[in-house]
């Protein structure tokens, strides 16, 4: 990566629609629209609500599957210098598997994250990252199948994510990438109606961040592997918190829906905030919060 500044999966898209604007390679990464074996159509709309500080959206991973990805969107990625890394989703650990195998075949991919925040049929509907023995199934599964870097998704919504974060490791995860949404309603008040067709959705923007740079200075501290963190991230300051936390690399979600060209003003920030403070490389800042315990 040329910096650590990367986008999230499901709000940068394929890359290719920002590409009309500024030229993607120009981040540290990409991460894009989750990939499942077959085409998932999402959610009923409406799919997006506005917040306080942030949104509530149900999109639902709508997406055309990985064989339409491999054949049709793929290619013209090559042509952007940009490690592209892919967001895999499945409702069974051998959909998992079965994209990640594809994925590993083909030339292109840097790495793949698992979206451990979906639904798993074969435990009645249990997310994959709220249960430490079940998300360690999933990434040993498909760890065995990959050489690729591999990036697990935790999900905020458990007990102690530390738990979940050493399950992950232990079964072989390279890094881990937090935080996913916070699961919230909002209602119409004068219709009496949720705002969402789906009725709850995931909370993202400014709102989570407290609640991400716990998390993940409460993972950083928990394992050795690397952290991404993520979460509400708008600005600089707002990536330097994260780091400062323990996050070796960040990436920004919502901001992309806000202002499309917050990735390039982060990372053009980060560069004047070392200037400014002497620091010669950004990894001096990774995990060093005062903390008096």
């Amino acid at each position: 990566m040329k910096n650590p500044v990367m986008t999230s999966s499901g709000t940068y898209g394929f890359g290719l629609e920002i590409a009309d604007f500024y030229d993607p390679g120009l981040l540290g990464a990409i991460v894009i629209k989750s990939l499942a074996p077959k085409p998932w159509s999402g959610n009923k709309p409406p799919r997006i609500a506005e917040t306080p500080a942030g949104i509530l959206n149900a999109v639902g991973l709508q997406n055309p599957g990985v064989e339409a990805f491999i054949q049709d969107i793929l290619p013209r990625l090559k042509k952007y210098d940009i490690p592209v890394i892919a967001n895999i989703v499945g409702h069974k650990v051998d959909e998992y598997v079965y994209v990640a195998r594809r994925l590993s075949e083909v030339n292109g991919i840097a790495g793949l994250e698992l979206n451990a925040s979906c639904p798993n049929v074969e435990h009645g509907g249990l997310s994959f990252g709220t249960d430490p023995g079940i998300l360690h199934r999933l990434v040993a599964s498909v760890r065995k199948v990959t050489n690729h870097p591999l990036i697990v998704k935790l999900t905020p919504n458990v007990t102690d994510i530390t738990v979940v974060a050493r399950a992950a490791e232990e079964a072989g995860a390279d890094a881990l990438s937090l935080i996913n949404t916070l699961k919230g309603m909002s209602i119409d008040i004068y219709t009496r109606r949720p705002k969402l067709g789906n009725i709850t959705g995931g909370l993202s923007g400014p709102a989570v961040r407290p609640v991400a740079v716990c998390m993940v200075w409460q993972v950083a501290r928990a394992v050795s592997i690397p952290v991404i963190g993520m979460g509400g991230i708008i600005t600089a300051e707002d990536a330097v918190e994260f780091i400062l936390a323990g996050a070796r690399a960040v990436s920004l979600g919502t901001a992309n829906f806000v202002n499309p060209q917050a990735p390039l003003e982060v990372i053009r920030g980060l560069r004047q905030y070392l200037i400014e403070n002497k620091i010669a490389d950004i990894n001096e800042l990774v995990g060093k919060v005062i903390v008096d315990e």
